[in-house]
């Protein structure tokens, strides 16, 4: 049994002031892995205060020092990957081969990324050739309350830290209590690299805790979170009294539109990304809408697919999908899939309960429905599970029609080998990121959504810039 009651405040590991035992379960055992303590009030503020101490030294720190201290935690980071894909696996269930090729390493590529984007980004750059002596400068938004969720830990820690270094912030960071054991190894990479105190902080909590806290304090000045979208309403109303800043990545219902004219791989590939990592990403192709001429076809293919996906343990080698990180899920799960039965979706994989030889864990069985309805439940509601709703159409104007007819707005795919068609759709679908025919979005390309699924981006540029303010100076005078 691991034990760790720490908070990382102000560049040392200190004792919960105000702190209560919390347990982090196993979800592939369902019995206890760890020990932390969830942070209240007293925590929360010393955390903060340490932030804000910080700010002033940090945000007046060159760009460039910024960019080499980034840069140490990155290579720190990297000589603890295994470290961080036994942590991942651990504490969410994630299969160990997994997180040692997508989760661990998803903290290097989004690191690696942003680094590239703060070599070339411009932080004091001329208005315009229009007015020589105006300048405009991009300033560090202050103090940012981060919370993060428990699916793909390390990649949401990464995009919203290194953002936030790089741009010149300081932070608090609450990770999900469901997977509090990587952040907090996080924490420790922090420190080898030696970043000043209080510049990063950690703290853990829970959202009625510590998230709340961070959310409504008048000392933070922007919250970056993600997470539900129910959530995320909440963090909005109370950041509003405060007038913070607040970015949010939110939920998913991803359509992936399939053409007749699509590749021979294409729904072979659509329902293996939605199964991945156990259905748990709010990016996932959750609805497979297929052209009626080849649906039938689709709907074989997509279940002998998934008859073929194994569920195992975390610990296990080998490529399979593990279960979903707790009870509270895996009964929300069971619920949406009898819902989708009970809706007269036709049931061509998968169903209700555990899989065969599993008798505890919150293992699920990969699901997939047919002629399913665009008013069905399990077409409209994240489900955060391995189940997949196929839904026919019969023209392209239809389907864009039913892939919009959601109040999610992050991911969309089309698959079609008609370049127009591809760009058309890409231009008509309503959300903030496409992506077609497999080709995945290359380093640096933002990531974030547009309605429920949120607003801000992460990753690049962008994701620098939501850490950002930005200040016109005129008067500045010219360099010669």
């Amino acid at each position: 049994m691991i034990e760790n009651r720490k908070f990382y405040i102000n560049g040392a590991w200190v004792d919960a002031r105000d702190g209560r035992d919390h347990q982090v379960i196993n979800p592939a055992t369902e019995e206890p892995c760890a020990i932390i303590s969830l942070g209240g009030q007293a925590d929360t503020d010393a955390a903060v205060a340490a932030a804000r101490a910080a700010l002033p030294g940090w945000m007046t720190t060159a760009p460039e020092a910024r960019i080499a201290m980034v840069e140490k935690l990155y290579d720190v980071y990297k000589s603890r990957l295994e470290d961080m894909a036994q942590a991942i696996s651990l504490e969410m269930g994630a299969p160990i081969e997994m997180s040692r090729q997508q989760q661990a390493p998803a903290g290097i590529g989004t690191t690696k990324g942003l680094i590239a984007a703060a070599k070339n980004f411009a932080f004091i750059e001329p208005l315009g050739d229009h007015a020589p002596n105006d300048r405009i400068v991009h300033e560090a938004v202050g103090v940012v309350g981060m919370i993060t969720p428990w699916n793909w830990p390390m990649n949401q820690v990464t995009l919203k830290v290194a953002a936030g270094l790089l741009a010149g912030c300081t932070m608090v960071l609450k990770p999900s209590e469901e997977s509090p054991l990587s952040a907090l190894l996080f924490a420790e990479i922090v420190d080898a690299a030696g970043l000043p105190p209080g510049v990063f902080n950690l703290v853990n909590g829970d959202g009625a805790g510590v998230g709340s806290q961070l959310s409504a304090h008048l000392d933070v000045d922007m919250i970056s979170f993600t997470g539900s979208t129910r959530a995320g309403k909440l963090i909005s109303k109370s950041a509003a009294d405060t007038l913070k800043r607040v970015s949010l990545e939110l939920g998913g219902k991803g359509a992936n539109l399939i053409f007749a004219d699509a590749d021979d791989k294409a729904v072979k590939r659509g329902v293996l990304y939605c199964m991945n990592n156990s259905g748990q990403s709010c990016n996932a192709p959750t609805r497979m809408l297929v052209e009626r001429s080849i649906y039938d076809q689709a709907v074989e293919t997509a279940a002998e697919v998934a008859s073929k996906i194994t569920v195992g343990a975390p610990s296990d080698e080998g490529r399979h999908i593990g279960p979903v990180v707790n009870a509270a899920q895996f009964d929300k799960i069971q619920g949406l899939i009898q819902k989708g039965i009970d809706e007269g979706g036709r049931l061509v994989a998968g169903g209700t309960g555990r899989p065969e030889g599993f008798n505890r864990g919150f293992y699920v069985k990969p699901t997939i429905f047919a002629d399913v309805t665009p008013d069905m439940t399990i077409a409209r509601e994240e489900i955060f599970g391995p189940v997949l709703s196929i839904i026919p159409f019969d023209t392209e104007e239809e389907a864009l029609t039913i892939a919009n007819d959601t109040p999610y707005g992050l991911t969309n795919y089309v698959q079609t080998q008609d370049t127009g068609r591809a760009r058309r759709c890409a231009l008509a679908l309503r959300s903030g990121m496409v992506e077609m025919n497999g080709e995945n979005r290359a380093m640096g390309s933002p990531f974030g959504g547009m309605k429920q699924s949120g607003h801000g981006r992460e990753g690049g540029k962008w994701g620098l810039e939501d850490f950002l303010e930005v200040k016109a100076v005129s008067g500045w005078g010219t360099d010669d």
